[in-house]
């Protein structure tokens, strides 16, 4: 059964069934059924209330976590989309893949030759 509902938290349009929508997000979809395996004690390990309650409370805090990490790649991904449509002629920064000069290698800055004659004396 597809359906379309308007989400109250983005006012967008959310189409698709829930097991599409799932799919959209694979590591939710795994807190859920980590979820359900605790409610059908698939592991055959929860044996008190307590136990049940302490492992639903953990799995629907996992679930929080992952929702809200979630919408917050989501809602940098459709500010970068916006700044790009805006201001194509901005640059994106990167991170410099250099490591820099290993500390085993000799380095050719001026200290280093300081160092050198002090060692050669």
């Amino acid at each position: 059964m597809s359906q379309s509902l308007i989400s109250p938290e983005t006012g967008s349009l959310a189409v698709g069934n829930l097991e599409e929508r799932l799919r959209a997000h694979p590591h939710l979809c795994e807190r859920i059924e980590a979820l359900l395996n605790v409610v059908e004690n698939s592991a055959s390990d929860v044996e008190t209330a307590d136990l049940a309650e302490e492992r639903v409370l953990e799995e629907v805090r996992q679930i929080g976590h992952q929702a809200l990490s979630s919408w917050a790649e989501n809602q940098h991904q459709q500010q970068i989309e916006l700044l790009r449509s805006a201001q194509p002629q901005v640059r994106q920064h990167l991170k410099k893949n250099s490591t820099g000069t290993p500390a085993w290698e000799p380095s050719s800055s001026k200290s280093s030759s300081l160092l050198k004659g002090k060692e050669n004396p």
